[in-house]
């Protein structure tokens, strides 16, 4: 819900501007991770216009595992990396 809530936004604002941020945990390498960060950053660009939100909207950005929400080396830490952040 709160994904289509911005893509109503982004549809009801067209000269709003949006920068999804993929993420990744630390495993795995470098590389392997700055794609993945492009996949999930990718994923949700394409629900939010096939919730009405236009291309030209959205910029994307992998940065892997580069700018972690949290410094442990837990599961629990591992899921809070791996994330889509939406930057306005």
């Amino acid at each position: 819900e709160v994904l289509r809530a911005h893509a109503v936004y982004l549809a009801t604002n067209p000269s709003a501007k949006l920068m999804l941020e993929g993420h990744t945990d630390e495993r795995g390498t470098r590389e392997y991770n700055l794609a993945l960060g492009d996949q999930r950053a990718d994923a949700v660009r394409r629900f939010l216009m096939a919730e009405g939100a236009k291309g030209d909207q959205i910029n994307t950005l992998g940065y892997g595992e580069e700018r972690p929400a949290d410094h442990g080396h837990s599961e629990s830490s591992w899921a809070l990396n791996r994330r889509v952040e939406l930057v306005y």
